[in-house]
């Protein structure tokens, strides 16, 4: 066992979770755009690539006031120290909102309104009771912010009836806490970094396994608070698959479940705290399943003809026991534009394997990938490969498993470079079986296209597979338009309802790893009825009688 700290004697000042406060990570990521690409936007989207829209210059933007009252200030003050309790102007932008669509369009236009009225950033576990405490005491809502990388609303500090609201930074609760080697099993707090935890893990030769688009900006915290699925989750499981234990500070108390390998002691409320999202309770520690570190990582692309013929081919290999660790099949849209976007080197390489391996210029890419030995990756690559080649798959080598490894966590920089060109550029995902798949994928892309044709923007809508069961799959749609301006909530805010109402209707999740937030919190009700929301308010209301933890987030009110 090991046991220790990963930043012992530090000051509680809080670090930027994300350093640009308009946009996602830091400068000098940005990708440029290939003449293929920006004829795309022109001739597709209808959208001027020459067009640059910077975002608003921070020192011209007014922040509104602090509201905390003198005595709730105090109160707050004395449960984490004066320095720890920040009403400064920078920190409170910094956590003024998530990085999804309507979080970014409103913080690019200056939009600040929506600031904390202070940042809370305790430096040790112990001090969360007392913060808690002076919350309900004087009504201060609290909204607990791990990396801040949430793309559904579920980090805006909203009031709900509350006179004020803090953000409650848990940036120095990053301590290694436990690394049982001999269970495979690490106790980490909440705040830590994932480059941090998988570094530490690392460092005794294990691994999380855990790597979602958002890996270097979100805390371990956030993934169990949201359900997050990593990009290898179809071999590693996802998060709510790996968690054995987990502390929660409610208002009411803490909740303390030790990690066991299984128990039948009644209904699991382990389950009712993974996915909490902040609404119940304050999770300051986690503990995880974890692996050895792969002796080797081997990804590679195969080509399909067609998304539907991809598709059987994943649950072919999915329902035999056969998946890789990393399972992706993007569709003949979404290869396009990755193509495109690549370059014209990667879009050639490809073009001319896609050219040999189906004589035609359309299909669907795959990206697979093997983690383990070198005998069980060497093993389960010949398996999965048999399977792929009968279900009409040609494989395309390690190249593009290379490049896309290379690019995994690149995806939100060109969202930002893309809205700089007023193109919208957004995501949603949803789950459902088999059987359904393709109805539900040709119900939301159609509904997406609808939507935005009628607003006068036509998109591009593109989907892709990222995560298999022996049941069924997720779904994961991008899609872009040309930005409405002047009306782009409203654009964007039609696109999503029409999406996720043709979501519901053909039984799928309205969120499969994204969480609920405050963007899917009309659809709750379709997802779970209303005696299913019933029960959560009861449980909300038994751990936060007052309702101050991240109120207008998870639970209808």
């Amino acid at each position: 066992m090991r046991k220790g700290s990963s930043d012992g004697g530090r000051p509680a000042d809080a670090r930027p979770a994300l350093r640009r406060w308009w946009g996602w990570g830091e400068d000098g990521h940005d990708p440029d755009l290939s003449p293929a690409a920006e004829a795309l936007l022109r001739d597709e989207l209808e959208a001027d690539p020459s067009v640059r829209r910077a975002p608003a210059r921070l020192d011209d933007l007014e922040l509104p006031a602090p509201r905390l009252r003198p005595a709730a200030h105090a109160s707050l003050a004395d449960a984490v120290g004066p320095r720890a309790l920040r009403i400064d102007r920078d920190t409170r932008v910094a956590h003024a909102a998530g990085r999804g669509y309507p979080d970014l369009v409103r913080l690019r236009a200056g939009d600040l309104s929506g600031a904390p009225d202070g940042v809370l950033i305790p430096e040790f576990a112990d001090q969360i009771p007392t913060v808690l405490a002076a919350c309900t005491e004087h009504g201060v809502a609290v909204v607990p912010f791990g990396g801040g990388t949430s793309v559904v609303g579920g980090v805006e500090p909203l009031r709900d009836g509350h006179e004020s609201v803090v953000t409650l930074d848990l940036s120095l609760l990053d301590r290694v806490v436990d690394i049982d080697e001999m269970s495979l099993i690490a106790t980490l707090e909440s705040g830590l970094l994932g480059p941090a935890a998988e570094a530490a893990l690392n460092s005794a030769g294990l691994t999380l396994g855990h790597f979602p688009q958002s890996f270097e900006y979100s805390t371990v915290g956030g993934w169990v608070a949201t359900r997050s699925a990593g990009q290898a989750s179809t071999g590693y499981g996802r998060i709510d698959d790996l968690v054995e234990g987990v502390r929660l500070c409610a208002p009411a108390g803490e909740l303390v479940l030790e990690p066991v390998p299984a128990t039948a002691a009644g209904p699991s409320l382990l389950e009712l705290v993974v996915g909490s999202e902040g609404a119940l309770g304050v999770i300051t520690e986690a503990t995880l399943r974890v692996r050895p570190v792969p002796e080797e990582r081997v990804y590679e692309g195969w080509a399909f003809s067609s998304f539907g013929e991809g598709s059987e081919a994943l649950r072919a290999l999915e329902q035999r026991g056969a998946s890789p660790d990393v399972t992706r099949l993007s569709d003949e849209q979404e290869t396009r534009l990755s193509l495109a976007i690549a370059g014209a080197g990667a879009s050639q390489r490809l073009g001319r394997a896609y050219l040999r391996a189906r004589r035609r210029e359309s299909g669907c890419l795959a990206i697979v990938g093997y983690e383990g030995s070198s005998d069980d990756v060497a093993h389960r690559q010949k398996r999965a490969g048999g399977l792929l080649r009968a279900a009409g798959g040609v494989t395309l080598g390690r190249r593009p498993g290379r490049e896309w490894a290379r690019g995994r966590f690149a995806g939100p920089y060109l969202r930002d470079v893309l809205l700089e060109r007023g193109v919208m550029a957004e995501t949603l995902e949803t789950a459902t079986t088999w059987s359904r798949l393709a109805e539900l994928r040709a119900a939301v892309q159609d509904a997406l296209r609808t939507s935005l044709e009628m607003r006068g923007t036509p998109p591009l809508v593109t989907c892709h597979i990222s995560h298999v069961y022996p049941s069924g799959a997720s779904l994961y749609f991008t899609f872009l338009a040309r930005q409405e301006e002047g009306a782009e909530l409203d654009q964007w805010s039609a696109a999503k309802s029409a999406a996720s109402e043709a979501i519901v209707a053909r039984g799928g999740t309205i969120t499969h790893h994204h969480a609920v937030g405050r963007d899917h919190l009309p659809w709750m009700c379709d997802e779970v009825g209303e005696l299913g929301v019933e029960v959560l308010r009861a449980v909300k209301e038994q751990l936060d009688p007052s309702g101050i933890m991240n109120p207008g987030k998870l639970v209808p009110s």
